[in-house]
């Protein structure tokens, strides 16, 4: 038998066999190698063609940003052009969280508090709330300080991802004056944002919106459209290079039916007092003074509000409460609303002439007269000359409360009167039996009737209220909706006619003609004011003073404004402390503000 035989390298020195070791090596490493080269390019390929446009985009975010740019908001007009809130040139300081490297952050937030002298707590908050992989810009600070925008120029090596950029924030160039009307403006919180994105708005955290005033009611009007800037960064946030630009688009200007003369006269009347004064064109509810006090300068919102200022603010006494807005009883003003009551209920002939007295005695209680007195046989234009409450006690206790309660409402009493400052407005109080008995579980009673006559007991009206009801006498029976967007309307589209008989009206528009002649309105009968009619009122507010109320129109027979001036707890009558203000509003109104006197002019001095 033949053998065959091997070389010597093919057997180990066991014996054994090693023919093709080597080779089952090679061909492991093969497989080894093909399958982890299988898994590569399957891992590219879901990648590449699956997963391929997810990525690219992620990739672009991380070195592609938009760098948002804010739209100057909207300036805002009086009727005559004068600027009541525009804007003025100022820095701000912002990041990006994404170009925030993560062993930076505590540093960079620490010195930013210190240069901006923030709480770094609320820097983290705001950096923490957008996500520290957000693309998008973080409002920190603005209307930064000389000093702060040259600290943070010198100190940005050590800030990556801090920005300091030039923008315009709102200015009010007459400080408080109509700042309740024309409002203020800050930065969007958190529950602001989740509502305007619940309706679909295009906002984002760090926008700077209308927080009151016109400038929330108009904030579509007023805010703009944002553009930015596409660039491109490097892993530190720095600009490399700039991919397209879109420019913001501004806010629309917007002119307010206001007179900012009239204004400054409104807020010099009322002065340090704690009230309100409203001015208005009966013939369309256009707004031309409306003043409240306590106010504030709302230019301190612009910048970031400190806690000392804040708590500054709030020892005045609310001054952020718009009084021309809230709601008060409006005592013997609304004696306007008795008559129109009385009249058109069918209850009294226009010539009705009743006696009047000390007091009325009803269930055993005794409600008196203001002077105690009475003033004899009056008919309704004495009633109000004299502001007698025993008439028009009489009056409501004969027709009973049901024609008073229709006549406040279809004066507009008793809800908002469509005014565009509808967050801020109270609609009043038309107290009926379902109030009384919901809130009080008691039925009406006749003293409640007695009382609501004269305009006590539990009903609440505002001050541009009782304009409305002022213009209602003036402009011959028609509510108007005060507005303050002057917009060009048709005055017709502004007012509504109550159906009021023209005796009704004349019998009104006689006596209060008759108050300022005669009664208890004599201090606006001047030759300043051409022909004023008006009416006062005192309401008792206890435990506390008085407060008081005068309200006026004019000229009498072609009325062009009203005015109500208000005085919340100032004691007095509404004849004394009231109507001085009503008349300095008045004339000028009819007059102009006084001219400034002229210093003469400096001697020279000789030498020598």
């Amino acid at each position: 038998m033949a053998f065959l035989q091997y070389p010597s390298s093919q057997v180990d020195k066991k014996g054994g066999r090693t023919v093709g070791r080597q080779y089952q090596s090679v061909i492991m490493m093969f497989f080894l190698s093909l399958i982890m080269l299988g898994g590569i390019g399957s891992r590219l390929f879901y990648l590449q063609l699956v997963e391929g446009d997810r990525n690219r985009k992620l990739a672009e975010e991380n070195r592609i940003l938009l760098l948002p740019r804010r739209p100057a908001r909207g300036t805002m007009f009086d009727r005559n052009g004068k600027i009541l809130a525009g804007s003025r040139l100022s820095h701000s300081v912002s990041i990006w969280p994404i170009a925030l490297p993560e062993d930076q952050r505590d540093p960079v937030v620490q010195r930013l508090a210190q240069l901006l002298e923030i709480p770094a707590d609320e820097i983290q908050q705001r950096i923490e709330s957008a996500g520290y992989e957000s693309t998008q810009s973080i409002a920190i600070a603005r209307g930064l300080s000389p000093a702060q925008t040259t600290a943070l120029a010198e100190y940005a090596s050590e800030l990556p991802g801090v920005r300091v950029e030039a923008e315009a924030i709102r200015s009010y160039p007459n400080g408080d004056l109509a700042a309740h009307v024309i409002g203020y403006t800050g930065e969007i919180d958190e529950g602001e944002y989740d509502e305007f994105a619940g309706n679909g708005e295009d906002y984002r955290l760090g926008d700077i919106i209308g927080k009151m005033g016109s400038e929330k009611s108009f904030e579509s009007l007023l805010r703009g459209v944002w553009g930015g800037q596409q660039v491109e960064v490097d892993s530190a946030g720095n600009v490399l290079s700039i991919m397209g630009e879109k420019p913001p688009e501004s806010g629309q200007n917007i002119r307010l039916t206001l007179d900012l003369d009239l204004q400054k006269a409104a807020e010099k009347a009322l002065g340090d007092k704690i009230g309100a004064i409203v001015a208005m064109d009966p013939r369309d509810g256009a707004i031309l003074a409306m003043v409240s006090r306590p106010t504030f300068d709302p230019n301190i919102f612009s910048t970031r509000i400190t806690q000392a200022q804040w708590d500054q603010l709030n020892s005045r006494g609310n001054p952020f409460l718009n009084r021309t807005l809230q709601a008060y009883p409006p005592a013997s003003t609304f004696k306007i609303i008795t008559t129109t009551a009385g009249i058109e209920s069918g209850s009294f002939p226009v010539d009705t002439v009743l006696p009047t007295y000390p007091n009325i005695n009803a269930g055993g209680i005794l409600f008196w007269d203001w002077n105690n007195a009475g003033f004899g046989p009056l008919g309704f234009a004495g009633a109000l000359q004299w502001s007698s409450d025993t008439f028009f006690y009489q009056v409501g206790m004969r027709m009973g409360h049901e024609p008073l309660i229709e006549w406040m409402r279809k004066y507009g009493l008793g809800a908002k009167t469509g005014i565009e400052l509808v967050t801020e407005e109270s609609p009043g109080l038309v107290p009926d039996d379902a109030w009384k008995q919901e809130m009080l579980d008691e039925e009406w009673y006749l003293g409640d009737t007695i009382n609501m006559t004269i305009g006590q007991g539990f009903m609440q009206v505002t001050p541009l209220q009782t304009a409305v009801m002022f213009a209602v006498a003036a402009n011959g029976g028609y509510r108007v909706t005060p507005h303050l967007l002057l917009d060009g309307a048709e005055s017709k589209q502004w007012k509504t006619s109550l159906g009021m008989q023209p005796d009704t009206i004349k019998v009104i528009q006689d006596g209060l003609r008759k108050v300022v002649t005669s009664g208890t309105g004599t201090r606006i009968n001047v030759p300043t004011i051409p022909t004023p009619a008006g009416k006062s009122g005192t309401a008792e507010a206890p435990p506390y003073e008085n407060h008081t109320w005068f309200g006026a129109y004019a000229p009498f027979d072609k009325p062009e404004v009203v005015v109500v001036a208000f005085g919340e707890h100032s004691g007095g009558g509404g004849g004394s402390f009231a109507a001085p203000m009503v008349k300095d509003v008045l004339e000028v109104y009819f007059n102009g503000l006084p001219k400034k006197k002229q210093e003469p002019p400096a001697e020279k001095q000789s030498a020598g």
